[in-house]
């Protein structure tokens, strides 16, 4: 039995709760969450503090840095509390860390800290150039990390995950499950697309390879291995709820008009999230395959996929 000790920031999000159970369940390690306030929503049999008694862990092996605010924006108002959050959050426990005995840290930045949209595959070497806010905040995490690492012998990962997925999922994949379990009809089959996703099943895989190896530090994209289209994923999501969807190829002028349309009036359909739908998103996972001696992860995209649609309540 594993004796290692995870502390786990945002321990209580989507991605926390999967990975700490995960390590907890099949792997028996001793988890650390760290939240907001002690007495949030837990999970399992962690030990909660809170960020104020950051200073009351005395051990730990390895801190996973995931709390932080994960949604795009485009309103400067809001630009404060993301760099707050993103940015300064991220000091703090990287702070942490270079004055304790933790062996690794392990921080969860995003693809958008290099780049919004990608027609080829975006590796690591690509010059960052974050548009939006939330990438520019994660964007200057890294920069901190980076101008600030320890002394060899300690490990230190930056992690540039695509949209992540797996069991009781939120955000975009969600909305879509649920705007075709109503019986609409997808207006956008007229234009074809690739994005890159990550399972849960792969991330924890990743994970626990980068923990129990001796893998190079370094920033990392994480991606499944193949990106899937827009169509695909409704074909699945049909699959799924045992239905046949309908499809409807709209002209691309008219497409255009309705985002046209969306943007002056602040409707949900608008230019961002026709780009979301049918953009290309593709990332390259290959580094860190080649990293852990892998040629392929172990959960293929559309197995991914179906688990996560499986596990819809």
């Amino acid at each position: 039995m594993s004796s290692k000790v995870l502390v786990i920031t945002g321990i209580n999000g989507f991605i926390g709760g999967n990975i700490s159970l995960h390590f907890e369940n099949e792997l028996h390690y001793n988890i650390i969450g760290i939240e907001q306030k002690r007495n949030l929503f837990q999970r399992g049999k962690a030990s909660y503090y809170s960020w104020e008694e950051l200073d009351l862990i005395t051990r730990g092996d390895c801190i996973i840095h995931l709390a932080g605010l994960a949604h795009d924006t485009t309103k400067s108002r809001l630009s404060q509390e993301y760099f707050r959050v993103n940015t300064d959050l991220t000091k703090t426990i990287f702070d942490y860390f270079l004055k304790s005995k933790a062996e690794m840290f392990l921080f969860f930045s995003t693809v958008k800290a290099a780049a919004d949209y990608s027609d080829i595959p975006l590796n690591e070497s690509t010059c960052p150039n974050p548009t939006t806010i939330y990438g520019q905040s994660k964007f200057l995490a890294e920069q901190y990390i980076l101008n600030n690492l320890p002394k060899e012998g300690r490990k230190v990962y930056i992690l540039r995950p695509c949209m992540i997925h797996g069991p009781q999922p939120k955000g975009n994949l969600l909305s879509l499950y649920k705007y075709f379990q109503k019986g609409l009809p997808y207006p956008f089959g007229s234009m074809s697309n690739n994005r890159s996703y990550l399972s849960i099943g792969n991330l924890n895989y990743i994970l626990t390879k980068l923990i129990e190896s001796d893998i190079p530090s370094g920033i990392y994209h994480l991606a499944d291995d193949e990106p899937l289209s827009t169509k695909r994923i409704i074909e699945l999501i049909g699959e799924s709820l045992k239905i046949k969807l309908r499809i409807i190829n709209l002209p691309l002028n008219i497409l255009k008009s309705f985002a046209s349309l969306g943007n002056l009036l602040h409707l949900p359909i608008n230019s961002g999230m026709i780009q979301k739908l049918t953009g290309n998103f593709i990332v390259s996972n290959e580094k860190i395959k080649k990293a852990l001696d892998i040629n392929r992860l172990p959960i293929s995209s559309e197995e991914g996929m179906r688990i996560t649609f499986k596990n819809i309540n």
